[in-house]
């Protein structure tokens, strides 16, 4: 547990696992880390990449390997994580929101960041014994960066992937079956308070329809309290008050269009989708919810979209 942090309370038999796996000089080709978002899963990647590069290394060195790592300049460790395109350029999500771009989908690991694991792996490692990749939400892979990184799975070299997703069934098949399992369990709420309790984030104890969708997750807990502070506060109690007027919907959809990115618009349908179930339990309005997500990530005009659903819900 002092390797990883307190933060991983509740994956005990992760630990263990990764923990026995560099102690005894028995490192996987690949791993896949999965669980629901929230949980650890990528910090928990972290402290394990740092493990591998500590291990073997003399004590008067940790200091400085540990310090290359938590500053993201290790020149034997690669992070990938989902982006957006912009004008031909691979923008992170912090970049995209620092420079104010609106995004109309979701990000994803794109082929590119595939290629450029190759390009990583062509040269030996510098530092270490062996290179380490981390992919972060690998279920944003579309088929021809899933198929790109099944090549790179079957001959990694002197390397260790890991591959960090939401679920096992997110995945290919042909991908599960090249990595070492590691499952990540959700927390019982006991788990959950003591965490946000250590993290500083009380306040989110007393949202109990947070603690409800974040199902387990501290981290979910976390990000659905920040979001819920970034959305419009009057455009939530609105959609939060039913029933709705015909008009109403109309001008709440074209607020939702016109103030929401794709992503916060997604974040929204499992919002109403938890609060409106709470509040009435009616099977047909979640499955509006559930088409109004399939539509947004088919690229349907939103404000379209919306319309639509606010009308049948009102």
């Amino acid at each position: 547990m002092n390797q990883f942090g307190f933060a991983l309370l509740g994956q005990a038999q992760a630990i263990e696992m990764l923990t026995q796996s560099v102690v005894k000089q028995r490192l996987a080709p690949a791993y896949l880390f999965h669980g629901v978002d929230g949980i650890g899963k990528s910090l928990a990647a972290r402290s394990f990449i740092e493990l591998i590069f500590s291990d073997l290394a003399a004590e008067s060195d940790k200091a400085l390997i540990q310090k290359k790592l938590r500053q993201g300049n290790h020149p034997d460790v690669l992070w990938i994580a989902p982006t957006y395109k912009h004008q031909d350029k691979l923008l992170s999500a912090a970049e995209a929101t620092a420079a104010g771009i609106k995004k109309k989908a979701p990000p994803q690991i794109r082929i590119e960041q595939i290629r450029e694991i190759s390009r990583f792996l062509a040269r030996p490692p510098l530092l270490g014994e062996r290179s380490v990749i981390a992919i972060e939400h690998a279920e944003t892979m579309p088929e021809g960066a899933a198929n790109a990184l099944l090549k790179t799975l079957e001959e990694p070299g002197k390397a260790t992937i890991i591959v960090i997703a939401s679920s096992v069934e997110s995945l290919l098949p042909t991908i599960v079956s090249r990595c070492q399992q590691v499952p990540f369990q959700r927390l019982d709420r006991s788990l959950m308070v003591e965490i946000l309790t250590k993290l500083g984030k009380t306040e989110i104890l007393d949202r109990s329809e947070i603690l409800g969708l974040a199902q387990g997750s501290p981290g979910a807990a976390i990000a659905i309290w920040e979001q819920l502070q970034s959305l419009p506060t009057d455009l939530l109690d609105s959609l939060s008050k039913l029933p709705l007027t015909r008009r109403q919907g109309l001008e709440l959809a074209s607020q939702i269009d016109r103030e929401l990115d794709s992503s916060e618009q997604l974040w929204l349908v499992d919002y109403l989708q938890y609060i409106y179930w709470q509040r009435e339990c009616i099977p047909q309005r979640i499955e509006t919810l559930e088409q109004t997500r399939s539509q947004l990530l088919a690229y349907v005009q939103p404000r379209l979209v919306w319309e639509c659903t606010l009308i049948k819900i009102a």
